[in-house]
């Protein structure tokens, strides 16, 4: 079972509720003119996909690092106490930074998302040694070509896909409580189904929730604030989630075993 499942599963449960209302959620914002507000979106978006780049770097280099370091690999994988601990600590960092992100600082909520990847490439080492190098830099590019295309569709299409986040919500309950069942049937046909699921689900999610994050920033209010980049933020990561989540089931497939 794919642990990032779950931890996509509560950033979206978390996206619903800092997609709120302004209002609601940070407070009431500015009116700006038209040339001042597309000025302060595009800045806000291209924090959105420099904090995803970061983080990612951060999770790909922490893996590769603990992948080279035998007694560290031999600490978290012989020993289900830590990993478990790793485990929580990733849940629990997503969802108070999901559910609190309107309370705390901005400076707060970048820490958490660094330390979050940083913990989330200590438990994605394992690809490291279950895999090739070379298929997993050729599923990586296949990721981000696929990911790069679906958030385009979900930035230009005019249509509005807001009526698609229950659908993908019960399709990512039915793809983590049918990962939990394989954990005990170990069957390679619905392993097989479940990877195909899951591809095809983040890669709508990846539209999905680039529109809802174009939409979010085109109502910031032409401010490039700690609101505003809090906003950002939590934008950047549910595309984080999305990417990591969509590499791994790529690696299912593409991915070559180690001998």
């Amino acid at each position: 079972m794919n642990y990032g499942n779950f931890n996509n599963f509560n950033s979206q449960s978390g996206y619903q509720q800092y997609s709120q209302p302004y209002g609601q959620q940070y407070g009431p914002l500015s009116q700006a003119d038209p040339v001042v507000l597309q000025s302060t979106f595009a800045v806000l978006m291209r924090k959105v996909y420099v904090w995803m780049t970061l983080a990612l770097a951060v999770t790909g280099l922490t893996a590769y690092g603990v992948a080279n370091s035998p007694s560290l690999l031999e600490m978290i994988f012989t020993n289900q106490a830590v990993f478990w601990v790793l485990a929580i600590i990733e849940l629990g960092l997503v969802i108070g930074l999901s559910a609190a992100i309107g309370k705390m600082s901005f400076t707060t909520a970048a820490i958490m998302f660094i330390v979050y990847s940083i913990v989330n490439g200590v438990t994605m080492s394992f690809i490291f040694i279950a895999y090739t190098m070379s298929s997993i830099a050729l599923t990586f590019f296949i990721s981000a070509g696929t990911f790069a295309g679906m958030a385009a569709v979900g930035y230009f299409i005019k249509k509005d896909l807001s009526g698609l986040g229950k659908f993908f919500m019960f399709a990512l309950i039915g793809v983590i409580i049918a990962s939990i069942v394989n954990i005990f049937l170990k069957s390679s046909g619905l392993e097989f189904g479940i990877s195909i699921v899951g591809v095809l689900l983040f890669a709508g999610l990846t539209a999905y929730d680039s529109q809802k994050i174009k939409d979010m920033l085109m109502q910031t209010g032409g401010e490039v604030n700690e609101t505003t980049q809090k906003i950002a933020l939590m934008g950047a990561l549910s595309l984080y989630l999305d990417f990591i989540n969509l590499f791994l089931y790529l690696l299912r497939f593409l991915g070559k075993a180690r001998e």
